[in-house]
């Protein structure tokens, strides 16, 4: 039986893996994906200079979500971040999944941001 604790050890090291290969710039910022058992972030970042762009989370006040846990809310997690995108003049971004399977409620974030406006 592989515990929760295995389970993120295995994500991080997938996610360092894939870290090892893409960076994100001013220009063509890294959308990075954070997902617990109750939310889910997303965060726009310049890792040249080390500084988060632009975020947006299930927990955001603006969304008025009750239940973060599921696809829908990860759907308008990801029509947030790229509105916040847009507005800040970035049109196209590297996709980091985190470390995460693209499946369920990555895939409904990638999907929704892509719909509004996002090029990766």
């Amino acid at each position: 039986m592989i515990t929760k604790a295995d389970k993120n050890a295995v994500r991080k090291k997938r996610h360092a893996r894939v870290r090892s290969r893409i960076t994100g710039t001013e220009s063509r910022p890294r959308l990075n994906i954070f997902r617990s058992n109750k939310h889910i972030y997303a965060q726009l970042i310049d890792d040249v200079n080390g500084v988060t762009l632009a975020s947006a989370g299930t927990s955001d006040k603006e969304l008025g979500i009750e239940a973060g846990g599921n696809a829908e809310a990860a759907a308008k997690v990801g029509e947030l971040i790229a509105k916040r995108a847009v507005e800040k003049g970035m049109k196209s971004v590297v996709f980091d999944r985190g470390g995460y399977l693209y499946h369920g409620r990555v895939k409904a974030l990638a999907d929704a941001a892509r719909e509004n406006g996002l090029e990766f």
